[in-house]
C-alpha cells in the first residue's frame, strides 16, 4: 500500500503543472472525484494501520511489564518480538499518515482551480 501511495502522490505531484493549462473543467473536476476516492481509500486503510500500531504498542507494552514483574526469559523474548514488529507497523503508519497529509495538499490545490 505504501508503494501505491507513493506513486499516486508522484501522479498527482506531475499533474499539477499540466492541471491548470490541458484538462479542461469537467476533466479537472473528474480528478477531483477520482482525488477523493483514493483518499477515502487511503483513509480506510491508515485507520486499519492505526488500530493495528495501537495493539501492537500495547501488546508491547504489557508483555513488558510482565517481563519486568516476573522476569522470565520468555517474556523478555516475547516483548523483544513485540517491539521488533512494532517498527515497520510505526514506519508504515507513518508512511500513510504523511501521504495521506500530502493528497489533502492536493485536493486543495485542485479545489482551488
Amino acid at each position: 500500500m505504501g508503494k501505491r501511495l507513493k506513486k499516486y502522490l508522484h501522479d498527482m505531484e506531475s499533474f499539477k503543472a499540466t492541471a491548470l493549462t490541458e484538462l479542461s473543467e469537467k476533466e479537472l473536476e473528474q480528478l477531483k472525484s477520482d482525488l477523493l476516492i483514493q483518499i477515502n481509500f487511503f483513509q480506510h486503510e491508515r485507520l486499519i494501520h492505526l488500530i493495528v500500531t495501537a495493539l501492537f504498542a500495547i501488546l508491547t507494552m504489557l508483555s513488558l511489564i510482565s517481563a519486568l514483574f516476573f522476569q522470565t526469559i520468555e517474556l523478555y523474548l516475547l516483548t523483544g518480538m513485540f517491539t521488533i514488529l512494532l517498527i515497520p507497523y510505526i514506519q508504515h503508519y507513518y508512511t500513510l499518515e504523511n501521504g495521506v497529509q500530502k493528497l489533502y495538499i492536493c485536493y486543495d490545490f485542485y479545489g482551488q482551480r
